[in-house]
């Protein structure tokens, strides 16, 4: 059972529906506002929130009439998951808190999705991913920049989604073993905060140019001569040598250990980089073993031999990033719209 909207919770249901559970999402009489959001054309459906559901079944009920809290105490009842994005208390002023969801279905695993988690001085804080990214240290400005830049896409949306299946899926393998449900407090914010492990133990400020951060001319980002670019990522000694011996920089070889930042190595490096076209680089690095690629624009990703012979992408629309037993993991049907509740959900349910 799906009561998200937006990306996170949606996102996280999709994954476990691509995996093959059997999602339920319930949506207030007005629809999920991602229906809509960063799409212009009118009265159509936002591809977005298509992907987001795909597979899934989409019922819309009103959680504050009667008839709304009958057929969602039926569904909760067989059901295995519940996964909500509420603000704390807003299913308990609903009639459903823990304790109700308990005395329903004792075997229920209660995700909570929400912004800051259900304690602590934040917990009823509006917000978004950009303040989630904020708060976490998520936005600390890196790679040499001066200023925060914004995460795209949403760095705390996907971060939580990732980690509400990640809990989904244990506290299912644990009620095999209990048989007991349980709930889940999933915070986007500190989901962030988990990915922030290289900043807060290397005790330095995001800014600072180190080997990761574009301190090192062995790691980094280049122009070429046709205004492209290309991403270089030698850390081991032998990749690095690979790539300077093709380059015909010998002299570079040992200077990849030079003091951080490597300002001086990065703009001979820079240099020749701009000196000639992609073309250029591709074919004269295609066969090096150095760890170098080409930075493709958004529209030729789809393009790329690896992606194409994984099939991860359907059209614009990515494939769940897994394969299992040899095979990729199928892509899910088209979302259904529910309408004639009590045939199709109750009774399939």
């Amino acid at each position: 059972m799906d009561l998200s909207q937006y990306i996170p919770g949606p996102y996280a249901t999709r994954q476990l529906a691509d995996l093959g559970a059997d999602v339920i999402k319930i949506e207030p009489p007005g629809g999920d506002p991602m229906r809509h959001f960063m799409y212009s054309e009118s009265g159509a459906v936002s591809p977005f929130y298509r992907h987001l559901n795909r597979g899934k079944r989409v019922l819309r009920l009103d959680l504050k009439s009667d008839a709304g809290t009958r057929g969602f105490r039926t569904l909760i009842d067989g059901a295995d998951v519940l996964l909500e994005s509420f603000r704390p208390g807003v299913l308990d002023r609903l009639g459903f808190g823990r304790e109700q969801l308990r005395q329903i279905n004792e075997r229920l695993v209660h995700c909570t999705l929400s912004g800051f988690g259900q304690t602590g001085p934040y917990r009823l804080r509006a917000g978004h991913d950009l303040t989630y990214c904020a708060v976490s240290g998520s936005l600390n400005p890196s790679c040499g920049s001066t200023e925060p830049v914004l995460t795209f896409p949403p760095l705390a949306d996907h971060a939580g989604a990732m980690q509400a299946v990640n809990a989904i899926l244990a506290a299912l393998l644990g009620r095999e073993r209990t048989g007991q449900g349980s709930m889940l407090d999933i915070s986007l914010c500190e989901s962030a905060l988990s990915w922030q492990y290289l900043g807060l133990q290397d005790g330095t400020s995001g800014q600072a140019r180190h080997i990761l951060t574009g301190g090192a001319a062995c790691y980094n980002i280049y122009r070429t001569g046709d205004r492209r670019f290309v991403a270089l990522a030698p850390l081991e000694h032998k990749f690095w040598k690979a790539f300077c011996d093709a380059v015909e920089h010998p002299e570079w070889v040992m200077r990849q250990s030079d003091p951080l930042p490597q300002e001086a190595l990065i703009d001979q490096v820079r240099e020749m980089f701009a000196s000639r076209p992609l073309a250029h680089w591709l074919d004269g690095l295609k066969d090096v073993d150095c760890c170098f690629e080409p930075v493709p624009p958004t529209e030729e990703v789809a393009q790329h031999p690896q992606i194409k012979s994984r099939g991860m992408l359907h059209g614009d629309e990515p494939s769940y990033p897994a394969w299992i037993d040899g095979n990729p993991v199928p892509i899910g049907s088209e979302m259904e719209e529910v309408t004639d509740t009590q045939n199709t959900v109750w009774h399939k349910h």
